[in-house]
């Protein structure tokens, strides 16, 4: 019945796909229920991205499978994302960022109702499959939106403050959902999550504008013949950037328990403190990058991203020591994210 009415929801969608809407026009009616809205939707998304690290010892023991194989289940889920980002982006181009998104949402849902019921492991990672093709249309539409609707004066605040919803998904979601799990059983986070993501389709239909959103970005340029080798430099960035921040985070959990043998609470300790570091730097790097430039920030954080994930490796048999450098890593890695969004909503304002 949930997915009848959002299917109707989106049905009344087209009137409004190819209508162009100057951002000035309509600047934010509700701005702060905005703001609020895409927060949630990212919390809600970052809490089923971010809960697979502390539950993957679990699933691979409900499965019968080794931990390297259940983190297939991720590679599947970003290999997906990654077809599906270009993908989903130029159709938002087209129709406008909010179909996109409840798209998205009403894939991600299903996705996550069938990853809570799944039998087989090949199930399982077929659910996830789906579950990133639909984060694929969310995330990377709700930040673009906010880049388009943000004065742009307040644009690396605005992304800051609402990528923190991705990140208080590291400290509160994921370690509640490692709870949830060791007392319900890891099945009922994801329905639950199921459910969260159904309730936001109607939110999110609710408060962003429907059309094609014109940027407000002072002296804009058009991108039509931006060279390849520029697009390229930044897709690199970007994906260096997450190869070192997931690829990293994804098996932490496993790592601490298997290496440092810890407890799952103190497991779930070091997550929250991960978290908690992540969300301070996506909200101090927002306003930093506002201050002195997204270029400038982009380059620090990154910098620091490299050289404290050299640092872990050093420390990660020592958890005393391993606690603040995990912090100061979270931080660097997400004080970078909205400073480089905030730059490449300049550099790409259409």
């Amino acid at each position: 019945m949930i997915f009848a009415l959002q299917f109707r929801i989106l049905k009344r969608l087209d009137r409004d796909k190819r209508r162009e809407v100057p951002v000035m026009r309509q600047r934010l009616a509700a701005p702060r229920l905005r703001l609020a809205v895409g927060w949630m939707t990212l919390f809600v998304v970052g809490a089923d991205l971010f809960v697979v690290s502390p539950l993957l010892p679990t699933l691979a023991h409900h499965f019968t499978v080794t931990p390297s194989v259940a983190g297939w289940m991720v590679t599947a889920f970003a290999v997906l994302y990654a077809v599906g980002a270009p993908w989903w982006g130029a159709r938002a181009d087209r129709v406008g960022k909010r179909p996109v998104i409840l798209w998205g949402l009403i894939g991600f849902s299903l996705g996550n109702t069938l990853t809570s019921v799944a039998p087989t492991f090949g199930l399982f990672v077929g659910s996830r499959m789906l579950s990133g093709f639909a984060t694929a249309a969310v995330v990377p539409s709700i930040y673009a939106l906010i880049g388009d609707v943000a004065p742009a004066q307040h644009r690396g605040r605005w992304l800051s403050i609402v990528g923190s919803g991705l990140l208080m998904s590291l400290w509160a979601g994921a370690p509640l959902g490692a709870l949830i799990a060791r007392w319900a059983g890891w099945p009922v986070v994801f329905l639950g999550l199921s459910i969260g993501t159904a309730i936001l389709v109607f939110a999110n239909w609710r408060v962003w504008p429907g059309g094609l959103v014109i940027p407000e970005i002072p002296h804009v340029s058009s991108t039509i013949g931006t060279p390849w080798r520029l697009l390229l430099r930044d897709v690199a960035v970007t994906g260096f950037w997450a190869l070192a921040v997931y690829g990293f985070y994804t098996y932490l959990g496993t790592g601490l328990q298997r290496v440092d043998h810890l407890s799952p609470g103190l497991v779930a300790t070091v997550f929250a403190a991960y978290g908690i570091g992540a969300t301070v730097g996506s909200l101090s790097g927002g306003r930093l990058a506002d201050r002195f430039g997204a270029r400038r920030l982009s380059t620090v954080g990154l910098f620091g991203l490299g050289s404290l994930l050299v640092l872990i490796g050093f420390l990660f048999r020592s958890t005393i020591l391993l606690y603040p450098v995990l912090l100061f890593f979270a931080w660097a890695a997400y004080a970078f994210f909205p400073a480089f969004q905030s730059l490449l909503a300049e550099r790409y304002p259409r």
